[in-house]
């Protein structure tokens, strides 16, 4: 259990309740609950009387496992499926671009290119192609390739991409276009958990993005912080990226 205090006791025994069936994909029984999380039998009874009373909690045998109920599912499946992305990524842009004093993007895949959902710009904002609506080349961009790895998560599935979408385009001298070099770059990307955009997209403009996954298989988003070559020597591109990836997964 966590040392945080929680404000309200009851409510949080019963998440921790919920955390706990959600571990377990053959339910757990009354003993095992008391067990892991040291509560009473008595009060596990109450709160999984609730929990089951309104859908979250299932017994389909009596005394037998607890699992999350169809409740619970449901309401988790509605939130994704009718989820604005933009209104719940947007305070954590606002974030990175207070921390960083940088320019800030979130978009999504869309085929071969990548779409400008959000955009937080600073006192020191640049001239780019990215607006709000807008869209570039995924391959060419930091958070295309974001996207693009984890989207696309072996060597062949990214050549694939690559083969339908081709010839890739080349807005740079430094863009990657061969999809072998493609996918070897992907995994890189993958193995440091976030992406770099070295002038691929624009000259002299660099960035670094990683994914936002908001508990789904494949990202939902990707977020970036852009800016001009001078202000994104390798070693600040490595402090952004832990940094980067870091709120994301504490978001």
């Amino acid at each position: 259990m966590s040392g945080t205090q929680s404000p309200v006791t009851s409510v949080d025994r019963a998440l921790l309740i919920l955390q706990e069936i959600g571990r377990h994909s053959r339910g757990m029984t009354i003993d095992e609950l008391s067990t892991r999380l040291g509560l009473p039998k008595s009060s596990l009874h109450r709160l999984l009387g609730a929990l089951k009373h309104r859908g979250f909690a299932a017994q389909p045998d009596p005394g037998g496992p607890y699992f999350l109920g169809t409740e619970m599912l449901a309401t988790a499946f509605r939130f994704y499926e009718t989820m604005d992305v933009r209104a719940v990524i947007h305070r954590l842009l606002l974030r990175l671009s207070e921390e960083f004093a940088e320019t800030v993007h979130m978009a999504t895949l869309d085929g071969a290119e990548v779409v400008y959902l959000d955009k937080v710009e600073t006192m020191r904002a640049i001239t780019m192609t990215s607006v709000v609506g807008g869209r570039n080349a995924a391959h060419a961009t930091g958070v295309g390739k974001a996207l693009l790895a984890w989207t696309y998560p072996t060597d062949e599935a990214i050549k694939a991409w690559a083969e339908r979408h081709g010839p890739l385009a080349a807005p740079t001298r430094s863009t990657i276009t061969n999809p072998a070099k493609l996918a070897a770059h992907m995994a890189l990307i993958r193995e440091r958990g976030y992406a770099l955009d070295l002038e691929e997209n624009e000259p002299s403009v660099r960035c670094v993005a990683a994914p936002v996954f908001m508990g789904k298989p494949t990202p939902v988003a990707a977020v970036s912080v852009t800016a001009l070559k001078d202000r994104m020597p390798p070693a600040r591109m490595e402090e952004i990226g832990t940094a980067l990836t870091k709120a994301i997964a504490e978001f």
